[in-house]
């Protein structure tokens, strides 16, 4: 087993990529080392990995999404191209939701791949983007990959704690390659 590395600008893009570290290390790196900080951490980590392949920074993309100027929203009002969460559309669903109305990530994609719906059509999916995630049947997105060995280290481990699915996921991070659970990672509970 190899060590974790120390993040810095000696380390080789293949050797980074091959361990964990928390965004807030991504981030830190990049303002030490002049980088731009900001987005996902997907993003951030290619930032830094094409920094320690070349000593430079990535191009930026200048596209810039346009905010759309619309008027009231209703429930027949379509959804626009380019949505994008807004206090005025917090303020819609709130009101035809319920204050437990929050934007998560399952109904933002949707809002962003549906353009063209209703906003009726979009509570319809809310309620059921929270039926799939009762059901367990939501997909986690890559970055999170915390999460996604949680749930796995459960589906795997009934009657297990959440200490004992942490622990063996700061196991896993300390390891060379991916972070997907594995039953090999209870040698951590030993």
């Amino acid at each position: 087993m190899k060590d974790r590395p120390v993040l810095d600008k000696k380390l080789d893009s293949k050797t980074f990529r091959e361990f964990y570290y928390l965004k807030e290390e991504l981030v830190d790196f990049c303002r030490k080392n002049g980088l731009p900080a900001s987005g996902g951490k997907i993003e951030i980590t290619d930032r830094i990995a094409y920094f320690l392949d070349t000593g430079k920074a990535m191009p930026v993309s200048a596209v810039r999404k346009k905010v759309s100027a619309m008027g009231e929203i209703d429930e027949d009002t379509e959804i626009e191209p380019d949505f994008v969460c807004s206090e005025r559309h917090r303020a819609f669903f709130k009101e035809h939701i319920g204050e437990s109305f929050s934007f998560n990530v399952a109904f933002q994609k949707w809002l962003k791949n549906n353009t063209g719906k209703t906003y009726r059509q979009a509570i319809e999916s809310y309620y059921q983007i929270l039926e799939d995630k009762k059901k367990g049947k939501t997909v986690i997105d890559k970055q999170f990959e915390y999460n996604t060995y949680i749930r796995d280290f459960f589906a795997d481990n009934k009657g297990k704690s959440l200490d004992q699915a942490i622990k063996c996921w700061n196991y896993k991070k300390q390891l060379q390659g991916h972070n997907r659970y594995e039953k090999s990672d209870l040698a951590a509970l030993e």
